[in-house]
């Protein structure tokens, strides 16, 4: 399978996981994109740009990770791509300014500190965590379902798997 056909199965999975129209925000068809294999052949993930493929390589912007469950987890450069595709709240966790530090570096976003969520948000699904803005603070996993983050008092709402950094919050746009 060549690598414009793996896209364009990817771009499918994408829109099947997050809803029609991110296969093409995650992965346009006319920008240069690179594809990491496993040894197997499968693809693991999606890097902007033509940059090394090589597996464990640093180079390039991680869109995407694919996973064996056929399931996408969300880099930052991904979770870019995701809010500008899709209005709020949706794939949206917001939370207080008070968490906001410690999620941009990476740390879990808890229950406590969540101010709204999108509604359609079930635990395992890829969010995205942000502030009232609108500005990207961290991609993750929902722990618990939109309505309970913002119902419980605590808890871990989102495992969060990559933040923008210390001062890189990425602006509602």
């Amino acid at each position: 399978m060549t690598d414009a056909d793996a896209l364009a199965d990817l771009r499918t999975g994408a829109d099947y996981q997050f809803g029609a129209g991110a296969g093409r925000a995650l992965f346009p068809p006319d920008e240069p994109l690179t594809l990491r294999r496993s040894s197997g052949g499968r693809p693991r993930q999606v890097i902007v740009g033509d940059v090394d493929d090589t597996p464990g390589s640093s180079e390039g912007d991680r869109l995407v990770s694919y996973g064996t469950d056929g399931r996408f987890t969300l880099g930052v450069a991904g979770g870019r791509r995701v809010r500008e595709a899709f209005d709020p709240p949706r794939h949206r966790v917001v939370v207080g300014e008070e968490s906001e530090p410690f999620v941009r570096e990476g740390r879990n976003a808890f229950a406590k500190f969540v101010t709204a969520a999108d509604d359609e948000i079930r635990p395992g699904d890829e969010v995205l965590v942000v502030d009232e803005s609108d500005a990207l603070f961290a991609v993750g996993r929902a722990e618990l379902a939109g309505a309970e983050a913002e119902a419980f008092a605590s808890g871990v709402a989102v495992k969060v798997r990559n933040g923008v950094g210390d001062g890189e919050a990425v602006d509602a746009g």
